[in-house]
């Protein structure tokens, strides 16, 4: 099958990856002519594990192309997949001018029968405007469908190759069997195809992350119940997470979560319930205790050593929002950084991919370090905000050599408070008595 892929961000480069990887011939078009540069060089412009070999192989192998002429690529299409950015706007709504754009484009290029698949995360009734900018432009028979994404930062592949479920939006029957064909090679293991009208399609991908975003803020507030009752959260998050009506995924106490989808989906959902004069308390209540989350750490930073950091110097392990990522949209890092350097105190940090990423938001105001060790000289703490694979089995050695004082503020739950203990460690965790 021809697929064209409309934007090279992260949907859109894994999505038209993995179309081309099971086999499709796809080209993948942007706007960014130097990032289409790029990607024709074979360099992917951001951290996705897998993905640089990946988009390399398959543009050797001349299944994968970009340009910057969207024109063209949809010419030789039968099927387009909509994959621009949607940024929450001010007052929460997602900014839907990328998406009518690419529409339009695609509208007066088609050269035949054509399906338009809208991949973005759109509020409900996003297809139906999109199919009127459709009617009004294209001289041929065009279905407009959704065809929302489910993957995760640090697994996109995978996910992507092997997912839970795919979810198709369409009116068509023509549309629904072409884009069932283009999808059944990953779900080889009877996952299901689910087929409904694009308008259910559109709030199901929120439903999904809104969903995700109440157990993350639901088991938070049960590790700050527990640390109050002097219980351990771990212990807890074993026994609800073994109940098979609640599962296991998502329960793991922290700083909160940040990244790309879930405060703009979160976001999204509340200002489209507002729309239809619904107010979702419930999802404004995992926002607020999201935000109290990301500042739980710098709390107890100033707990031990005083609200005023004035010389005091604190290492931080972790920057991106999570690990396998080098994504700093919505990190929790950056309130914890931010909230440190209001209260006087000097801040060092490590991540093993995201210091490009984060040198570009917090500038001169903290050092940069390649090699987390390094991170730790002279500090009077560790805080550790990502859970780095190399972050759960440090040299504890190194670590109490290099700071003045052996403190840790672990906001993963990395390490075993028996273990701190041992070794003299004075550690908090989130939700476990302290060491």
């Amino acid at each position: 099958m021809n697929i064209a892929v409309i934007g090279t961000g992260y949907v859109g480069l894994v999505s038209g990856t993995c179309y081309a990887e099971s086999g499709n011939e796809v080209v993948c078009v942007d706007i960014d002519a130097g990032r289409i540069a790029a990607l024709q060089d074979g360099k992917v412009p951001f951290y996705e594990p897998g993905l640089e070999e990946l988009v390399r192989r398959n543009m050797k192998e001349g299944r994968l192309r970009f340009t910057t002429d969207t024109g063209a690529a949809i010419a030789q299409s039968m099927v387009s997949f909509i994959a621009v950015g949607t940024p929450m706007s001010a007052d929460g709504a997602a900014d839907l001018s990328a998406v009518f754009g690419a529409a339009e484009q695609i509208a007066k290029a088609v050269t035949g029968y054509h399906i338009l698949a809208v991949k973005s995360t759109v509020p409900v009734g996003t297809n139906d405007r999109v199919r009127e900018i459709v009617g009004r432009h294209a001289r041929h028979s065009v279905d407009v469908c959704s065809v929302p994404e489910f993957l995760k930062e640090g697994s996109a592949i995978e996910d992507f190759m092997r997912p839970d479920r795919v979810i198709i939006g369409s009116l068509s029957e023509r549309a629904s069997a072409i884009l069932r064909e283009i999808h059944s090679p990953f779900v080889r293991t009877d996952n299901p195809i689910i087929v409904m009208d694009p308008r259910s399609a559109e709030i199901t991908k929120y439903a999904c992350n809104a969903m995700l975003a109440l157990k993350i803020s639901f088991i938070n507030e049960m590790a700050n119940l527990c640390e109050a009752a002097g219980t351990d959260i771990n212990a807890v998050r074993r026994g609800l997470g073994s109940d098979r009506r609640i599962g296991s995924s998502y329960l793991f106490p922290g700083v909160g979560y940040g990244g790309s989808c879930f405060p703009k989906d979160v976001q999204a959902l509340i200002h489209t319930a507002a729309e239809h004069r619904l107010d979702f308390g419930l999802l404004k209540a995992a926002e607020s205790v999201n935000a109290r989350q990301k500042r739980l750490l710098p709390a107890r930073v100033k707990q031990h050593f005083g609200a005023d950091l004035r010389g005091r110097v604190f290492a931080i392990w972790g920057l991106a929002f999570k690990p396998r990522t080098d994504d700093m949209r919505e990190a929790p890092s950056l309130v914890i950084i931010e909230e440190l350097l209001a209260a006087g105190a000097a801040v060092q940090v490590h991540d093993p991919e995201a210091l490009d990423n984060a040198r570009r938001l917090l500038g001169n105001r903290v050092t940069f370090h390649k090699i987390n060790y390094e991170a730790l000289s002279g500090a009077d703490a560790l805080i550790i905000c990502t859970e780095w694979n190399e972050f759960r089995h440090p040299n504890f050695q190194r670590i109490k050599a290099e700071l003045k004082q052996p403190v840790i503020f672990d906001g993963r739950n990395l390490y075993d408070l028996d273990l701190m203990k041992a070794l003299d460690f004075r550690y908090y965790s989130i939700g476990r008595p302290a060491v």
